[in-house]
């Protein structure tokens, strides 16, 4: 029934059964989902309200077809806030019996709404298999109630066969093939000539041929076709000769970008090109000034590169000297390793020695060598130096593992600025200074880099070998960049 035919056949039911209406609720929405809002206004004025009260309605599933809602009622009638449910159709009283009736029907009222779901959904498939069109009829057609179907326009469906006729001619573009249909009759609800997009829709809708769309799928239908498949064909390459394939914009590469910071205000550096009179292009780099006023000037791309370069050399050593210490850090690294292999080898003995007092306890104890008070005592000592070496020979063999890693990847680092000075790739070098941590700044047209200890170090160490004229000769520095290694005891360690 209609809501206007429930109100009144709710209006005459409450004048016979006396019952006072102090508000009404209109609700549009289905009771199939949570969420209706005029549904939700009548809970809350139920749950707010000093005093019980009750609701009227044409039928249960008027209320809730979903779990939720039927859920919420039920949870105010138990707690009292609902002290009737009337129903012209359906009887209720406030009893263990009356609310699993109430639960019944909430239930039946779902499993009604799901059924439907699923015979609609039946029905299309089989409207489908029948070729019958489903929706609204398409330009051109009109549905027939009658026979579930469409049909040619006696009209339109001429003009829309003309329009197809003229296009496929390459006379016409979008834009005047629209003015063609406005002049036959062909408009929007506002009485223009259609839209581009319409247009196009209308130019490749294969429901002109007789097909039928259902979730992206053309299916072959049952009703009279408007169009030949040959004409079809020909504008669809129409439409495709003319199609203008979207132009990419051409990302202009600015590498040495999310790199820097300003060495003055803190923000990001950002770049720009500008072309001269004779169309060269020049790159800068600037501080984007977001936190306000900024003095810094812009800096030129080559400036930066060979500022960028600079630094590379500054920490690039002789390839020499990265091999020697490479085989210094393998032979540190075969060093530590037998040696970590008898310490290692000694926590296993004593974990032995202790497993075996623990089966030696445990024996005089079910011997009845031994009272129960020591025997927990001395197997409690003993569990506990075992959880102790335990823990040592852990602890001890992933510090092991990882001690020479850190070291390691520095000389690899020094192997990677080695031949990146070689290249022109900025990409690669801004990738290097981010990876090693820098954290630079750019300041007075001047990039500053933060290093590491050792990368101070070796910075040192080439300027030293720079001042006595043998740096990046490609000889063996006379100041060549030692490692001394420490032993810090037992345990092997460098």
């Amino acid at each position: 029934m209609s809501i206007e035919a429930q109100l009144f056949e709710l209006h005459e039911f409450a004048k016979r059964e006396h019952i006072e209406i102090i508000k009404e609720f209109t609700e549009a929405k289905s009771a199939k989902k949570p969420g209706r809002e005029e549904f939700g206004k009548m809970l809350t004025m139920i749950e707010t309200s000093k005093r019980p009260l009750g609701i009227l309605a044409w039928h249960p599933d008027r209320l809730a077809r979903n779990s939720i809602d039927g859920g919420r009622i039920v949870y105010l009638v138990d707690t009292g806030s609902i002290i009737s449910l009337r129903f012209p159709q359906f009887w209720f009283e406030p009893t263990p019996q009356g609310k699993f009736m109430l639960q019944v029907a909430f239930g039946q009222s779902k499993y009604f709404s799901d059924n439907l779901v699923e015979n609609v959904k039946r029905g299309i498939r089989q409207k489908i298999r029948r070729g019958e069109w489903l929706t609204l009829a398409p330009l051109g057609y009109v549905n027939n109630y009658k026979t579930k179907n469409i049909e040619p326009h006696p009209v339109y469906s001429k003009v829309i066969k003309s329009a197809f006729e003229e296009y496929a001619k390459g006379s016409h573009t979008l834009l005047t093939l629209a003015e063609f249909l406005s002049e036959h009759g062909l408009t929007q609800k506002k009485g223009t000539p259609l839209a581009k997009v319409s247009v196009v829709k209308m130019l490749t809708n294969r429901a002109y041929l007789g097909f039928i769309k259902h979730r992206g799928e053309w299916h072959d239908g049952n009703f009279e076709p408007i169009l030949s498949p040959t004409l079809f064909e020909a504008v669809q390459k129409i439409l495709k000769s003319r199609q203008k394939p979207r132009k990419m914009k051409t990302l202009i590469p600015f590498p040495f970008t999310q790199l820097a910071r300003c060495g003055e205000c803190g923000c990001a550096i950002t770049a720009q090109y500008a072309v001269n009179r004779w169309g060269t292009r020049y790159t800068y780099y600037r501080c984007t000034k977001k936190a306000g006023h900024c003095s810094q000037p812009y800096i030129l791309r080559k400036t930066h590169a060979s500022q960028m370069k600079m630094r590379l050399q500054a920490v690039s050593l002789p390839l020499e000297e990265i091999e020697v210490m490479e085989k210094q850090i393998n032979e540190w690294e075969r060093e530590s390793v037998s040696s970590r292999e008898a310490v290692a080898q000694n926590f296993r003995i004593k974990l032995k020695e202790v497993q075996e007092k623990l089966d030696r306890l445990v024996s005089l104890y079910l011997d009845g060598d031994i009272e129960r008070e020591l025997y927990l005592l001395k197997k409690d000592l003993l569990l506990r130096q075992k959880a102790k070496l335990e823990e040592n020979l852990g602890a001890f063999g992933r510090q092991g593992k990882n001690r020479l890693e850190p070291l390691r990847s520095f000389v690899l680092s020094l192997r990677e600025a080695k031949n990146l000075a070689q290249t022109k790739n900025h990409a690669l070098w801004r990738d290097f200074f981010r990876k090693i941590g820098s954290n630079p700044t750019l300041k007075d047209k001047t990039l500053s880099l933060n290093w590491g200890v050792l990368w101070d170090f070796t910075l040192k160490t080439n300027a030293e070998n720079y001042q006595q004229g043998a740096i990046f000769a490609g000889q063996k520095s006379p100041n060549p960049v030692v490692f001394e290694k420490v032993s810090t005891g037992a345990e092997g360690g460098s």
